[in-house]
């Protein structure tokens, strides 16, 4: 097992990501924010945070979708739904889909497929906190990355938010 991020490593890459959206996207009024179930939303909960403790007086579209039902990976074993909640319309606004790890595509592919089924967005925007830029099955680029490694199909990455937050490779 190898740490690619430490608990301050990460929190400044939350922080730096949190940035970077604030410098392209405030006052925020026609962005929203939505975080990909399951693990997608740790880091978007931590995103949000930051902005609105950078800018307390914002306020900020989020939503958290779930696309178990899109994807077509079929994976082994029965996977439980998440909740899909999103407050708002995303007709005509700029999204910003943020999820956890970027690997063959196909989760955003999925978020892509569910996400039009709510409405035509103007633009939507990729924010990934590891990107591992190897083994794309599909063309799907982050617009934001916390970090790029190297890495091999046998290898996982794991994002741990409880007690020192940290992401490792195995």
């Amino acid at each position: 097992m190898t740490t690619i991020l430490t608990h301050s490593e990460l929190n400044l890459t939350i922080s730096r990501l949190a940035q970077q959206l604030i410098e392209n996207h405030y006052p925020f009024t026609e962005t929203c924010l939505i975080g990909l179930q399951p693990r997608g939303i740790f880091v978007s909960d931590q995103i949000l945070n930051y902005i609105y403790l950078s800018y307390p007086e914002l306020s900020v579209k989020y939503g958290k979708l779930d696309i178990t039902f899109y994807r077509d990976d079929h994976r082994v074993g029965i996977r439980a739904p998440s909740e899909t909640n999103l407050p708002f319309s995303v007709e005509g606004k700029k999204i910003i889909l943020i999820d956890d790890v970027l690997y063959t595509g196909r989760t955003i592919r999925a978020a892509m497929d569910a996400l039009v089924d709510y409405g035509r967005p103007a633009k939507v925007e990729l924010l990934i906190l590891i990107d591992r830029k190897f083994d794309r099955q599909l063309p799907i680029q982050p617009d934001y990355v916390g970090k790029s490694i190297d890495s091999v199909v046998t290898q996982k990455v794991k994002v741990l938010w409880e007690g020192e937050s940290n992401v490792v490779l195995y």
